[in-house]
């Protein structure tokens, strides 16, 4: 009746029953219509992402955050410490057994109270000093050596066990989502930098075209000035356009290396031994998966470790009231004991059995305290978890935005770049023909590579802001990857402590 009452308490559990916070969810996403409530989701990116802006070099470098970042490396520590704490927190469904044994040698006072007298021994006390293998009177100095057991188990009567296991899971999982937080992040980093450098690519090319044009433009105006034609004063002109346009390529070849020395950290290289190979093709605009609000919630890791904190924090709400109810643990213990090494002798053996009930009665409300220091936190986690969920739907509504209006940008300057091309190939043939004098030449130019240099500028804002919109939709990541830290005992046996992986 005893073992029943036992195990029908043990089920016990002053947790509140858990779902995760109720937030409000839009149907569509205001930025894209398309994306409609019905839409299935099989069709979302997974694994490696960044694969849809096709390019081999991107491909690589990506690859290599997972064995060089030290950022990444210093998130799995901590996801390992906190599997360390959940495997703690599962060990207190087990007694504990711990063995002591102690040798020592001892010397009482001659004046110690309730100390037997010196008296004359007896023949009977004699005899069964003898027969006990016990001093008859108790002696000054005495050896006790000791070799023993111990056994503890608690009874989780309330699920306060229980309930520590489930926060340091929980815990475990939102460790397991921060880590791909910082493993998306870092590698949308270094996506942002490669397409900024590959930009920066793009318009060194471009200054080398300008650079060319305008040698032949320095060269015309020469010719002319010497055929009288021209104003003295082209020649300066001409020659200060080419060098501003020669510094300005300069400066674009520093804002180069400044792009692939962050690269190079973000990986894990040092930035002297690190290189990328120049490149002036453009990135195509990918095609960006769509998805609607309610996935949000399934595939951004930070939305996932905000309520998996939430979940922990609930279940130390069950901690905290389990703290009012008694405690009861099993206690055992047994060894052998003696003044001397004789410690085999089976009439040296000690041993002790029974149950231990603690029960609260006055702590000035300390458990009170805490138990509203538990409600606090959970209070605290649910504000975050939709704070974080209302973050999520911004960064996705102002991608979208930038998308779209970069878009119609891009457009309207393409146009700008074939007209200013065009009044430039006219001012050169009228300056050429002695029609026109080189300042107008010179405004034609400016204008027509201010236009090509805004170009180039919004193709790569294009490509940051489709960055920024997969990284807003999680990536490759599913909250479903969370399955594998179910069971911190079973991941802390992960061979390299890596969490998710591509579905």
């Amino acid at each position: 009746m005893l073992s029943f009452l036992t195990v029908a308490l043990s089920g016990c559990s002053f947790a509140p029953d858990y779902s995760p916070p109720d937030v409000e969810t839009p149907a569509k996403f205001k930025e894209n219509k398309s994306w409609a409530e019905a839409r299935p989701r099989d069709d979302q990116s997974r694994g490696p992402w960044w694969r849809v802006l096709n390019d081999r070099t991107l491909n690589e470098i990506e690859a290599q955050i997972d064995t060089g970042s030290q950022s990444l490396a210093a998130s799995v520590a901590l996801l390992d410490q906190s599997r360390a704490f959940a495997a703690k927190a599962e060990a207190g469904l087990m007694p504990t057994i711990d063995f002591s044994n102690s040798y020592s040698s001892n010397k009482q006072s001659a004046h110690r109270p309730l100390r037997n007298s010196n008296r004359v021994a007896s023949p009977q006390g004699l005899e069964q000093a003898l027969i006990d293998g016990r001093p008859f009177d108790q002696p000054s100095h005495y050896g006790n050596n000791l070799l023993s057991l111990q056994s503890s188990y608690e009874v989780d009567l309330w699920g306060r066990v229980r309930n520590s296991i489930a926060s340091r899971e929980a815990q475990v999982q939102a460790s397991a989502a921060d880590l791909e937080t910082i493993r998306l992040s870092l590698q949308a980093e270094v996506a942002r930098d490669y397409v900024a450098l590959r930009t920066v690519d793009s318009e060194i090319a471009l200054y080398d075209h300008v650079v060319a044009s305008y040698a032949l433009a320095l060269d015309l105006t020469k010719t002319l000035v010497k055929g009288n034609v021209g104003a003295p004063s082209d020649e300066p002109r001409a020659m200060a356009q080419l060098e501003v346009a020669r510094a300005r390529r300069a400066e674009l070849e520093a804002k180069r290396a400044m792009y692939e020395h962050a690269i190079a950290t973000l990986v894990g290289r040092a930035a002297s031994s690190f290189s990328i190979r120049p490149s002036s093709r453009s990135n195509a605009q990918p095609t960006i998966p769509s998805a609607v609000p309610l996935t949000l919630l399934e595939r951004r890791p930070d939305v996932a470790a905000a309520e998996r904190r939430v979940a922990a924090a609930n279940a130390t709400i069950g901690v905290a009231r389990a703290a009012f109810f008694p405690r009861l643990t099993i206690n055992l213990s047994g060894g052998t004991q003696d003044t001397g090494l004789s410690l085999l002798n089976f009439k040296n053996s000690v041993w002790s059995v029974g149950p231990a009930i603690t029960l609260p009665i006055f702590d000035g409300d300390a458990r009170v305290a805490e138990l509203d220091a538990s409600k606090a936190s959970h209070a605290h986690a649910v504000a975050e978890y939709r704070e974080t969920v209302l973050r999520a739907f911004q960064e996705v509504e102002d991608s979208l935005s930038n998308l779209r209006w970069l878009a119609k940008q891009e457009k309207s300057i393409g146009a700008a770049v074939a007209s200013t091309q065009k009044v430039l190939d006219i001012s050169l043939v009228l300056y050429r023909d002695g029609a026109t004098n080189y300042l107008d030449v010179i405004t034609a130019q400016t204008a027509a590579l201010d236009a090509r240099e805004a170009l180039l500028s919004l193709k790569g804002k294009r490509l940051q802001a489709a960055i920024a919109l997969m990284l807003s939709l999680g990536g490759g990541w599913s909250s479903a990857d969370l399955r594998h830290f179910d069971n911190p005992l079973t991941a802390a046996l992960s061979s390299n402590g890596k969490t998710g992986g591509e579905p």
